[in-house]
């Protein structure tokens, strides 16, 4: 093979190479949705702020409020009546321990009701699902305040 000839099939591949990572480049970008402040996320974190408020809780800032539930509530409302999702949630309400030394403790009665002001206001049909195992909980005023 002549030099020429080599270096001709080298600039295709070359050539090739650089337009399908330029395609991929452009797929990307069109694909790649990033969530925005929302006037309807901004409503509810307003009403998440107003309920959380009136019942006596300590209301975090509206943008963090909009950045973490977003539109739709986000994993808080991705399934709350799944198997899966109530046993991460009441294992979340261990002592923090790992292996044979983790026990489950009484959870704080205000913990619970703040969850369930979120799913009242992002979700209000999800938490008629779980209402009976939060009733069905063990919780006690644990937090001092």
């Amino acid at each position: 093979m002549t030099t020429s000839l080599m270096a001709s099939r080298h600039r295709w591949i070359h050539l090739g190479a650089i337009g399908l990572l330029v395609a991929m480049l452009i797929t990307g970008l069109l694909s790649f949705t990033q969530p925005h402040a929302t006037d309807q996320a901004d409503r509810k974190a307003g009403q998440l702020a107003r309920a959380l408020g009136s019942a006596g809780y300590p209301v975090p800032a509206r943008d963090q409020i909009v950045h973490t539930l977003g539109e739709d509530g986000g994993a808080v409302c991705a399934n709350p009546s799944n198997a899966l999702t109530q046993a991460q949630w009441t294992s979340g309400m261990s002592n923090g321990a790992d292996g044979p030394g983790r026990r489950p403790v009484l959870s704080d009665r205000d913990a619970v009701r703040a969850e369930a002001i979120v799913l009242s206001v992002y979700c209000p049909g999800r938490l008629a699902g779980i209402q009976d195992e939060i009733d069905d909980l063990n919780v006690q005023d644990t937090v001092r305040k």
